[in-house]
């Protein structure tokens, strides 16, 4: 192992078989003090809806149950621990004080059903967050309802077929280059339209040439991601929008990647008609497992009378409120109005980093993505020699000739305290090796990691069989990804 290896602080049970089998009969959390009030017959209150045996439940006390799940904790990895890499997904530390705002009792203790004239305070966030994405993006309006990226997505599609009913076309295809995220075609067929793969350039950009070829009278809308999965921004983009409106056609941007946008460029203004946002990527609410996400839609007028039902307002009487009268919507998209507690967060971070400090993140983002690159260029095969923006995908060409592969190396990468990154993802790069530090990362971290990449590929030249049994230190060994996604146990079951 070489230096750059960080000591896993690891709780090992004497007992690894019993590690989830703590019950003893007898043993309580709890101590319930002497009844002060007359003792009711459960039998005569609940009837036949008393159940007396609670089956196999753990008998145990609560210093078991707080190690347990200490414990448990301690196995897992957080980007509170170290440097997540994972490319495409953005997975920035998320500033505390977004949590502390968000905890603040008069925003966590309110409720949708609350009346609008007592909730102002939590309708001023949700407007104020509004006029700050519109205003990043380059955008006309925007409705915060959609939960998640790809719910996002959804939504956006739904307003481009509602947009091309209203004009007696509905338009029967979506165009999707080779190099978008994956829900982008799931997301296409979902609402019911055709997909049309769209090749990429040797640049690893959209081919115009190819796309003025498929664009026609039946193409409802190109869905872009940009930058792109190879971390490349699509330099022809005024171009590709101007193909597309020309057909009456529309721009969709993913914005999944919005972290190397951001303060620098908007995407409204390089003719962009709709695109979604990634609160739990770009503006640092929680992500994955930590928290829900939220996937705001943000368009330009002409989708505007079709964003979902209701829309925030300023009434008269200069308060907010929502309105329901929305003949030409597509509906609600969500329940009550958007995961509330993510714009609290994102509009927290908005906020703190103000104009300036938004650009400087999204500056440090593709400087660290590029410092990665230049620190791993040799060690690993870089297919695309395009400039990279927020994230750099290798290849394991190299290592391939040792029989060594991206999830091989993905899998090495755990012995040395790293997450992996993404393995085999963008699929126009075989083997691939997707890696986004974000801004969170200073050098010192991403020097390791580099080193400890190095370390890797030299292993895989002078002992492939360490690298393919990989991980070492891990609680269990490599297990088998293909049964646990078919066959998940999703329930813990007593012995």
């Amino acid at each position: 192992m070489k230096s750059v290896t960080r000591k896993a602080t690891r709780h090992v049970n004497q007992n690894e078989g019993l590690i989830f089998e703590k019950s003893s009969a007898g043993k309580a959390a709890w101590k319930l003090p002497p009844l002060d009030v007359p003792e009711v017959d459960t039998q005569k209150l609940l009837g036949s809806s008393e159940r007396k045996d609670l089956g196999n439940m753990p008998e145990v006390s609560e210093i078991e149950i707080i190690r347990h799940f200490t414990r448990l904790s301690t196995w897992n990895y957080a980007i509170d621990l170290g440097m997540y890499p994972l490319g495409s997904c953005t997975m920035k530390y998320n500033p505390r004080v977004n949590e502390v705002v968000s905890r603040l009792e008069g925003l966590a203790n309110g409720h949708p059903y609350q009346p609008e004239k007592v909730s102002q305070g939590a309708l001023r966030i949700i407007k104020t967050l509004s006029e700050c994405l519109i205003e990043i993006t380059g955008m006309d309006a925007i409705t915060l309802q959609p939960a998640a990226g790809a719910h996002g997505e959804l939504t956006g599609l739904l307003l481009v077929r509602a947009y091309h009913q209203s004009k007696g076309h509905p338009r029967k295809k979506i165009l999707i280059p080779d190099s978008a995220h994956g829900t982008n075609p799931a997301t296409a067929a979902t609402v019911g339209y055709a997909v049309e793969n769209l090749k990429s350039d040797a640049r690893g950009m959209v081919d115009v040439a190819a796309l003025a070829a498929q664009m026609n009278e039946d193409v409802a809308a190109l869905m872009l991601t940009n930058p792109n999965t190879l971390g490349v921004f699509e330099q022809d983009i005024a171009k590709i929008a101007d193909l597309m409106h020309a057909k009456g056609g529309l721009l969709y941007m993913d914005g999944a990647n919005m972290n190397a946008l951001v303060g620098k460029v908007r995407p409204g203004d390089f003719g962009v008609d709709l695109m979604h946002l990634n609160l739990h990527k770009t503006f640092s609410t929680p992500h994955g497992g930590g928290g829900p996400g939220s996937g705001p839609v943000a368009v330009k007028k002409i989708l505007e009378p079709f964003l979902p039902k209701p829309v925030l307002i300023t009434k008269a009487d200069g308060t907010l409120g929502f309105e329901y009268d929305r003949p030409q919507s597509v509906g609600r998209v969500r329940a009550f109005y958007g995961n509330f507690g993510m714009f609290i967060r994102a509009l927290a971070y908005t906020l703190a980093n103000g104009p300036d400090g938004l650009r400087q993140t999204t500056e440090d983002a593709v400087l660290n993505a590029n410092y990665i690159r230049k620190g791993l260029e040799g060690a690993y095969d870089l297919p695309y020699s395009t400039p990279s923006m927020h994230e750099v995908v290798f290849s394991d060409k190299l290592q391939g000739k040792k029989g060594v592969h991206t999830m091989d190396i993905a899998k090495r990468l755990i012995d040395y305290g790293f997450h992996p990154y993404t393995t085999a993802f963008p699929l126009i790069v075989p083997g691939a090796l997707m890696i986004e530090p974000t801004e969170s990362e200073s050098t010192e971290e991403m020097d390791l990691f580099i080193e400890a990449m190095r370390s890797i590929a030299q292993e895989v030249e002078e002992d492939p069989e360490m690298v393919l049994a990989a991980p070492h230190t891990t609680r269990v060994s490599r297990l088998d990804e293909v049964a646990a996604a078919r066959k998940p146990v999703l329930r813990w079951k007593p012995s």
